[in-house]
């Protein structure tokens, strides 16, 4: 064992790593969120009760309207399309046949919930990643600024659906019929 393996079990975190798939599928006993982005690990820090209270929010949305084949994820399975990409989208949709235990090469919808921490990455880098690897459907909730920002995939870069504030609805069929409404989802 290795000093930095040995330092990192220390403070109490553990790295699962499967076979093949160097880097990947950080696991830790505690509420960061591990990601690997072309290779490097990137943490995020404990994110606000805000953040995760839109999380339930929008979970408990999705999963009302889940037909059964399909499955809603909440930051238990990574979106694993290649060996050197692992994200953890707060909210992740992918049929069951394609959920494997621990993460899935293809998805049908990636949520992210905006925090002042997280933004430029959500907005841009992956956005860009999530767009390059065909997940149908990307959403951005902004809790500050009650803010739902619904974008679908149009040939290899997403396009906005709609933009919904407050208390205005929107009805969706991407990745199956739901209407969202970003107050009933934040407060």
């Amino acid at each position: 064992m290795s000093d930095r393996t040995a330092r990192l079990e220390a403070a109490g975190l553990t790295f699962a790593v499967p076979a093949g798939l160097p880097g990947s599928s950080v696991r830790a006993p505690d509420a960061r969120r591990y990601e690997v982005i072309d290779g490097r690990l990137a943490v995020t820090g404990v994110q606000p009760p805000a953040h995760q209270a839109a999380v339930v929010a929008l979970m408990v949305t999705l999963k009302h309207a889940c037909p059964p084949d399909l499955l809603v994820s909440v930051g238990s399975l990574d979106f694993r399309p290649t060996r050197r990409l692992s994200l953890r989208p707060d909210i992740l949709v992918t049929t069951r046949a394609d959920a494997g235990p621990q993460y899935a090469q293809k998805a049908l919808l990636a949520v992210e919930v905006l925090s002042p921490s997280t933004r430029v990455t959500d907005v841009v880098t992956k956005r860009d990643l999530y767009a390059q690897h065909g997940i149908p459907a990307y959403w951005l909730l902004d809790p500050a600024a009650q803010e739902l920002t619904v974008l679908r995939l149009d040939d290899d870069r997403y396009v906005c659906e709609a933009v919904i504030q407050g208390e205005e609805t929107h009805a969706t069929t991407t990745p199956f019929p739901v209407t969202l409404s970003p107050a009933q989802l934040l407060t």
